[in-house]
């Protein structure tokens, strides 16, 4: 299974799966489809949007374990 890191970038982190865009949006980063966030990593977007990156990254790491456990 992949794992995400701080240090991907939001469009890497969306090349995973792209259904984590609704973990992010539902995280407060309504920036997806931002052309800029698509080169930023999740802890410098997650830095401008004033959102704890380590409970960012535990929610999107958590749907993947979810996803794959089906």
């Amino acid at each position: 299974m992949v794992r995400i890191t701080k240090e991907m970038t939001i469009g890497e982190i969306l090349g995973v799966d792209y259904d984590l865009a609704s973990v992010l949006m539902g995280g407060g980063m309504y920036c997806v489809g931002c052309p800029s966030s698509q080169g930023e990593s999740l802890a410098e977007a997650a830095m401008v949007h004033g959102i704890d990156p380590d409970l960012l990254l535990e929610r999107l790491n958590n749907y993947l374990e979810s996803k794959e456990a089906k």
